[in-house]
């Protein structure tokens, strides 16, 4: 049996790399998937592989009218909405120490991941609570679980987000919604690719990889087990896909 046959899933950033590899699997095992990417043409794209019905809508997840007005539509188009996965968002080379790092680049991670995160909690959980609850995915990551030089800007937002996803979960728990968040470390998409060769402290991070380099389906299959009734019992948690790099 498929693991979200009768789901409404939205997928903020579906456009690439996580995002799209969890919409694939996501219709895969059943679910009507809506992909909020501001990027029409790879939201498109993403639709597409994904099937099943799949939409795309173009969304600027720090926008509050934009991310509402994508919960909405895919509401109008599947009846309901189940799932939210936050995954929008990301880091840039010029992140850096708090000393150096340049203002602009702070606001900028803070508006996208924590804010954007935000946001789509403030649309979505009430949509969530209508269908009679389900499950809400945020981003963190395994850097807002340990120390690392020279990311300060992307720290404070992802850890931003445990918190959030922690204060959420006590929230909502009445009403059925369940929140928590993946803390991947660094995952091969092609952003990351890019990100890593230049900057030598990313790079000797992925070196540290017990089981080895983590692809976009590894994070997929986590969401799915998070979105999905096996994890009926799981809220409020950080779950770290990282190759064990936080204990190693």
């Amino acid at each position: 049996m498929m693991r979200l046959a009768g789901k409404v899933a939205l997928i903020t950033g579906g456009g690439a790399g996580i995002g799209r590899a969890t919409a694939i699997l996501f219709a895969r095992e059943g679910a009507r998937v809506a992909i909020a990417e501001i990027d029409a043409a790879a939201g498109e794209e993403t639709a597409r592989l994904a099937g099943n019905g799949a939409i795309a809508i173009r969304t600027d997840v720090t926008d509050e009218a934009s991310i509402r007005d994508a919960i909405h539509a895919a509401v109008r188009r599947f009846g309901a909405l189940h799932i939210l996965h936050n995954n929008a968002g990301g880091s840039t080379p010029q992140d850096d120490t708090v000393v150096d790092a340049p203002i602009e680049e702070f606001w900028r991670v803070i508006r996208l991941d924590l804010f954007g995160t935000f946001l789509g909690c403030r649309c979505g959980v009430p949509e969530i609570i209508k269908a009679g609850g389900g499950s809400v995915i945020n981003m963190s990551s395994n850097l807002a679980l340990m120390g690392i030089i020279g990311r300060d800007c992307y720290t404070a937002a992802k850890d931003g987000i445990a918190a959030l996803t922690r204060s959420l979960a006590v929230e909502f728990a009445p009403q059925g919604v369940r929140v928590n968040a993946i803390a991947p470390s660094a995952t091969m998409t092609e952003r990351v690719t890019k990100l890593m060769a230049g900057n030598p402290s990313i790079a000797r991070l992925a070196k540290s990889h017990l089981l080895g380099l983590i692809e976009p389906q590894d994070i997929a299959h986590a969401a799915l087990y998070l979105a999905s009734d096996e994890s009926r019992m799981v809220t409020g948690q950080i779950l770290p896909v990282d190759s064990g790099v936080t204990i190693s």
